[in-house]
């Protein structure tokens, strides 16, 4: 799913134009495109920097490793100013090995860096069954990544969301509602901001 989003002219910042990869979380899960937190924030950052771009090439059931092998194409296609990552959370689900979630992750944010693109990373966490020992390994992923490159990090993307309100998290238990989208949005705008007003 590719969204992009064109503003008019706008003073006092360059145009940026971000691309968002990510999984089911970025891909409006179960529910209309418009109402996904990545049109919400293709609008509000729209509005505050309108010369902003962004593009959405989020799948679906996307691991770190499908992000790494598309990454290069979308990078040559979309030639993007920022970009942001919302991936692991298929791995961390699937059981899949940490250090090549890692290795897939360092991958890509190196790629960006490469071609002097602005990073931020997005967290996310397990459901509590997987157990506490589990989820602090794989947060740790994260960690290791933002330190290691002193990228923006956004953690706890689904803070406030997931175990909060049933009405913000569909059955599954995994994936947001629309009535959870617009904070969604809201979080990832308010980092981002600060980034474009750097």
């Amino acid at each position: 799913m590719l969204i992009g989003y064109g503003g008019g002219a706008g003073a006092g910042h360059q145009a940026a134009h971000i691309l968002v990869l990510g999984d089911s979380l970025s891909a409006a899960y179960n529910m209309p495109v418009e109402q996904g937190w990545v049109r919400l924030f293709r609008d509000n950052i729209g509005a505050s920097f309108p010369q902003t771009t962004v593009t959405n090439a989020s799948i679906s059931g996307e691991t770190t490793f499908g992000g790494r092998q598309r990454l290069p194409g979308l990078l040559e296609r979309h030639a993007p100013t920022h970009l942001i990552i919302e991936l692991g959370g298929n791995d961390g689900l699937r059981g899949l090995n940490f250090e090549q979630s890692t290795d897939n992750l360092r991958a890509m944010v190196r790629q960006a860096l490469e071609r002097d693109i602005v990073v931020l990373l997005v967290g996310v966490r397990m459901p509590p069954n997987f157990g506490a020992v589990y989820n602090e390994r794989f947060q740790q992923i994260f960690q290791t990544i933002t330190d290691e490159f002193e990228i923006h990090f956004l953690p706890r993307f689904l803070e406030g969301v997931a175990a909060s309100d049933p009405e913000l998290m569909q059955a599954d238990g995994i994936h947001p509602t629309a009535k959870a989208q617009p904070l969604l949005a809201s979080r990832v705008g308010e980092h981002m901001t600060r980034i474009l007003e750097h």
